[in-house]
């Protein structure tokens, strides 16, 4: 009977281990996952019940992003998981340290402009006071409203306490030629803003894992840490909205196109980069992983995604957007037209109760979750807080047209301290039509006093550009901080006054 016994013990002992790689710092993560496709390939007995790459505590550096391809696909029954173990968050992919910006001046927060000149391409500021470095050493940061610019000086000539300041290529003809967003002369609050800044000259990597036609795979436990944004470097950061670089974009010399009688822009965007991508996949789910000191995104479902999950995560100290998913109409597509394949191309991601904290802080025009063209999405039960524009985004096209966008939802959310730099937002805020979609239990905080804003568009939910479809009911706000000690006070319903419209489609039910 004792023989019999240890003969089991050994039996279960190795079931319980055989689909197990475990990773110690210093060595190759790239190896383990080549390790784990060959069992795969050989169809190695160890794939019964799923293959485990066990990443123990510690920080493994990257060099080029882990890359699993369709042949690391689990199944169902035999998933691929990816788990970091130890002390909580522990084990630690990471790149390099993010570039170091130095404003130089103004020394604290921002001055107005003087002129935006579209014909000459200038910017006429105040003369700095002192400034002695090269301009070809300096950035310019603009307040364009919903959007910032980084610009790349090429001169400054200074005449009677004014400078004009002249900019390099590209990013001097995107932001002179295309017409929304661009810096406000003489609007409701004043003149946009700027800032110079010097840049730590140097690329860095940016990818740290991307998941390219790998299903069923699972990432858990463990952290992703300090990626960099090259882009701004090279050829500066002009935006339409949501972070989305432009790569072409001009205003039409007679508006309107059959979709839209009222057209002038035409804008051809590309995606920021992302320290975590996913595309041509299904099943691929983050849990309790963290995310932090990430620039740009930080977790973007790209392309042909569906049935993901990102759930309890943490996301701090991102640069760009935390969570982005579905098209955004890049190019080759010109964004400003109603497409109707896009939405099916993203399907069931659920987001849920992860915590997204001090997000948008390079790229103030990004927001805290990015959905594009989606359908039957679930944004739900998430802490937001310190966000630079807009908290959590469902939409893109500005379009009232059938799109294929419809029953997402937004759930159960609480969202505060956002629009703490840019206006034209929303703690929640939609674009276009998406027939049977809810806004619903969500507790949404006051706009954030922006300082340089200049307008007073913020809101609780924005129904931007064509929204409808939507079905908005007990949501909830205060006028008290919603992160006290103790839970808010004097909590009550958003009003329908307290909402946001631009243009609503018909078929909107408010309830309160």
């Amino acid at each position: 009977m004792k023989q019999i016994l240890t003969i089991l013990f050994l039996f279960v002992s190795c079931q319980v281990f055989a689909g197990e790689i475990v990773v110690r710092e210093g060595e190759s993560l790239h190896d383990a996952l080549r390790e784990a496709r060959e069992w795969r390939r050989t169809n190695d007995p160890r794939c019964q019940g799923g293959i485990t790459i066990i990443i123990e505590a510690g920080r493994y550096y990257m060099n080029e992003p882990l890359f699993l391809r369709p042949e690391d696909s689990g199944t169902k029954e035999s998933p691929l998981t990816i788990r970091g173990i130890g002390e909580k968050h522990t084990s630690v992919i990471c790149g390099d340290a993010r570039q170091q910006h130095t404003q130089v001046w103004p020394k604290e927060g921002m001055e107005r402009m003087i002129s935006f000149d579209k014909e000459n391409r200038t910017i006429t500021i105040p003369t700095p006071d002192s400034l002695w470095i090269p301009p070809s050493h300096l950035e310019m940061v603009i307040h364009q409203r919903w959007a910032i610019a980084i610009l790349r000086v090429k001169e400054m000539k200074s005449e009677k306490g004014r400078t004009v300041v002249t900019f390099k290529e590209p990013e001097s003809r995107l932001e002179f030629e295309h017409p929304w967003p661009q810096p406000v002369i003489g609007g409701e609050k004043g003149n946009s803003s700027f800032l110079l800044r010097t840049t730590e000259q140097r690329d860095g990597i940016e990818q740290l894992v991307i998941v390219d036609g790998a299903n069923y795979v699972r990432f858990e436990g463990l952290a992703f840490d300090k990626t960099c944004w090259n882009r701004p470097l090279h050829k500066g950061h002009v935006t339409l909205q949501g972070g989305m670089p432009l790569i072409d974009a001009y205003k039409l010399a007679v508006p309107g196109l059959p979709w839209d009688e009222n057209l002038e822009n035409q804008a051809w965007i590309e995606r920021p980069v992302s320290a975590v991508t996913v595309r041509n996949a299904h099943h691929v789910d983050f849990h309790d992983v963290l995310f932090q000191n990430l620039a740009s995104t930080a977790l973007d479902f790209v392309d042909d995604v569906s049935d993901c999950v990102v759930q309890k995560c943490t996301f701090g100290n991102i640069g760009g957007t935390a969570i982005m998913g579905g098209s955004f109409a890049e190019s080759p597509r010109e964004v400003h037209r109603p497409y109707t394949d896009l939405a099916e191309r993203c399907q069931r991601l659920t987001i849920n109760e992860n915590a997204i904290v001090d997000v948008a802080n390079e790229d103030w025009g990004a927001v805290a979750i990015a959905l594009g063209y989606v359908r039957h999405c679930t944004v739900s039960s998430n802490f937001v807080n310190r966000v630079s524009y807009s908290g959590i985004c469902i939409g893109w096209g500005w379009t009232p047209h059938d799109t294929g966008m419809q029953n997402n939802r937004i759930v159960g959310n609480k969202v505060s301290h956002y629009a703490r730099e840019l206006y034209d937002a929303g703690g929640i805020y939609t674009l276009s039509n998406q027939p049977g979609s809810v806004i619903s239990g969500n507790m949404i905080g006051a706009p954030y006093p922006a300082p340089y804003a200049t307008n007073d568009r913020g809101f609780r939910i924005y129904l931007d550009a064509r929204t409808d479809g939507f079905t908005i009911e007990n949501n909830r706000t205060s006028d008290d901080d919603l992160n006290r000690v103790g839970g808010p006070r004097n909590l009550r319903p958003i009003r329908r006054d307290e909402i946001g419209d631009n243009h609503p489609g018909p078929n909107l039910i408010f309830k309160q």
